[in-house]
């Protein structure tokens, strides 16, 4: 499916529905030409929801005379799959279900875990629900003005998580829950700052907003508050020097370090269920949810025993030393392309 990244630099906090209906159009009347349902298929990210894949997926239909599957995330009524907002947030949960699983020798799962997570959209918002389901506390959550840290001991609830979904669709702060009786007691919110340094005892971190939102100040932060696993939900959420941490520490204190997932292969679940979406469209069939979350369950267990078992063919470790899951995701990728590119005679 490829792995190419490309956005514009509208910015459409403070725009009106109008202005940004048709901004979407005139930027689809310029991309349709070079897109399609198999040469590249966008699907929506940071500020971009079914509202807009919508805007321009009209756009590209009158502008080519053709109904294909060329953007993912479509409305339920027009080619849309079931899970696919879930999708990200629902698979980062369930590849460090698997890590979680492996690190204990099946003993252990998200039951009794305290979870930060970042970011407030659909990756923060589905990733909590999935973990709260399978028995974790949610600690943290936050947006690009502040932190949101529990102080009930439930933690964030489903029911507060609903509430910031529609703060969010409204395109409102995080700060709006200050003024809300209902909730104002069971959180603190810490202007300017992410939820890392804040949180308190934690046993999974994951970065679900944008990049580079863990520094390697923080990573030290967030090993000495107990954290075992940390997985991006965002693309790049760690900095390299917050990487290197990881890695060291991993290394040093072996099964009683932390272990870190890059998002490559722990948020794969979106773009994963992007393929699922084109294929219920070229099949023009429609699946459940329960199918479809089904699907996604198996391809996250298939990504990360590729990246763990990638890392332990490739990368020497002493005993008892998780294997690096950073270069197993590197490895696994950079094989598959390099394989597909010698046999289609791309290398000579």
């Amino acid at each position: 499916m490829g792995g190419g990244k490309g956005g514009a630099d509208f910015d459409p906090k403070g725009k009106s529905d109008n202005e940004i209906r048709k901004f979407s159009v005139a930027f689809m009347r310029g991309l349709a030409k070079h897109i399609g349902a198999d040469t590249d298929v966008p699907a929506g990210d940071i500020g971009v929801s079914p509202r807009e894949i919508g805007w321009m997926f009209g756009a590209y239909r009158a502008e080519q005379n053709k109904w294909e599957g060329v953007l993912t995330g479509k409305g339920g009524n027009w080619g849309g799959s079931l899970i696919r907002p879930e999708a990200t947030g629902f698979g980062l949960v369930y590849y460090v279900q698997h890590m979680i699983q492996y690190a204990s020798g099946g003993k252990e799962s998200f039951k009794g875990k305290r979870v930060a997570i970042s970011g407030s959209g659909n990756v923060a918002q589905y990733a909590a629900l999935k973990a709260i389901e399978l028995g974790a506390t949610i600690i943290s959550l936050s947006d690009s003005k502040g932190a949101l840290i529990a102080t009930d001991e439930k933690g964030i609830t489903p029911d507060l998580v609903n509430y910031i979904a529609d703060l969010k669709v409204k395109r409102k702060q995080l700060t709006e829950l200050a003024h809300s009786s209902e909730y104002k007691d069971k959180f603190k919110y810490i202007d300017g700052a992410r939820p890392w340094v804040h949180c308190g005892k934690v046993d999974v971190v994951l970065p679900s907003a944008t990049q580079n939102e863990v520094s390697g100040e923080e990573a030290e932060k967030l090993i000495e508050a107990g954290a075992k696993f940390i997985a991006e939900g965002s693309n790049m959420g760690c900095t390299q020097d917050a990487i290197s941490v990881f890695e060291k520490h991993r290394k040093e204190k072996k099964g009683e370090a932390i272990w870190y997932a890059p998002g490559k292969a722990a948020n794969a679940g979106g773009v994963a269920v992007s393929g699922l979406e084109m294929a219920q469209n070229s099949a023009r069939l429609k699946w459940t949810s329960e199918e479809v979350d089904e699907k996604l369950k198996g391809i996250m267990a298939n990504c990360f025993e590729n990246c763990l078992a990638t890392a332990k063919e490739y990368v020497p470790s002493a005993e008892g030393e998780f294997p690096s899951l950073v270069a197993g995701g590197n490895i696994a990728g950079f094989s598959k392309v390099a394989a597909a590119m010698k046999d289609q005679g791309d290398w000579w």
